[in-house]
């Protein structure tokens, strides 16, 4: 089941304004994600993670930019563990670990450049 199949695919919401937020909606006690770009190059996926959601440690071979749209989560790159909220950013470098816990509900954009 697609909770945001009405909100239109990729294609459908090229070359328009649109409100990020709007764009994926929360699910209890679940991370909800969608893909709004998807290339060789790169891709940018949103995501709405309710409170106590996230995604373990792991790495990725490439950077990622993290822009938070709403909430509040905890960020941890190399075992420095960071806060951010709505209106910040952060660049995950390529290779290093990390891992992100939600402390309320929050959503996210993800940027991954694959070069």
């Amino acid at each position: 089941m697609n909770p945001d199949k009405d909100k239109g695919s990729a294609e459908d919401i090229a070359g328009r304004p649109l409100k990020v937020a709007e764009l994926v909606d929360y699910q209890e006690g679940a991370v909800v994600s969608r893909t709004l770009v998807d290339k060789r190059t790169g891709t940018v996926t949103l995501f709405a993670f309710d409170e106590g959601q996230g995604l373990s440690e792991h790495t990725a071979p490439f950077d990622a930019v993290v822009n938070v749209i709403e909430g509040e989560a905890e960020i941890v790159i190399c075992g420095e563990a960071m806060m951010v909220s709505g209106g910040e950013m952060v660049i995950m470098p390529a290779g290093e670990p990390h891992s992100l816990s939600a402390a309320t509900p929050f959503k996210m954009m993800l940027t991954m450049i694959r070069s």
